[in-house]
């Protein structure tokens, strides 16, 4: 079975390449395109959570919790590499993979204007998703692989922290 079809199981057992740390409520990824550099994923580890309200309290505070550390350890670590850095955008949305799960983009001053107020998703795929940005497989991924690097690294730092 390839990882992409049940990601939170590929995660649970290590066959997630993408896969950069386990969070106390779930998977931190490495997203699959890097058009925006530092994109990544929190997949929570509820079986069957589909929506925030399918958790109780306790745990959304725990998923949001961990989805701001992630995004704090992007903002960390895209800051510190690309002087066109402008800030996080987060997102829970669940629309095409239907596991609770939520996104950290990076945003950019380089970004076209066009593109660079809006929602990530208004890109178009033909840009998302060009083989250049796949962190997924070489030779594209080689290229992403020293962002995944000091993402990975200040994720661990920052769990040991804030745990």
């Amino acid at each position: 079975m390839d990882w992409r079809e049940d990601r939170l199981a590929a995660a649970r057992t290590g066959d997630n390449p993408m896969l950069m740390a386990k969070m106390r409520s779930g998977f931190a990824v490495f997203g699959d395109t890097q058009h925006l550099p530092g994109y990544c994923v929190l997949i929570s580890d509820v079986d069957d959570a589909d929506h925030l309200t399918d958790l109780s309290r306790e745990q959304r505070l725990e998923f949001l919790t961990d989805l701001s550390l992630l995004g704090e350890v992007v903002f960390n670590v895209c800051s510190g590499q690309d002087p066109a850095f402008l800030r996080i955008n987060y997102e829970v949305l669940g629309n095409s993979y239907h596991h609770l799960h939520g996104h950290v983009h990076a945003r950019y001053y380089w970004e076209s204007g066009e593109f660079r107020g809006v929602p990530v998703w208004r890109y178009p795929d033909s840009d998302r998703f060009a083989p250049e940005h796949d962190a997924t497989s070489s030779p594209a991924a080689d290229k992403h692989e020293a962002l995944r690097d000091a993402i990975t690294a200040e994720l661990h730092r920052v769990i040991t922290t804030a745990y």
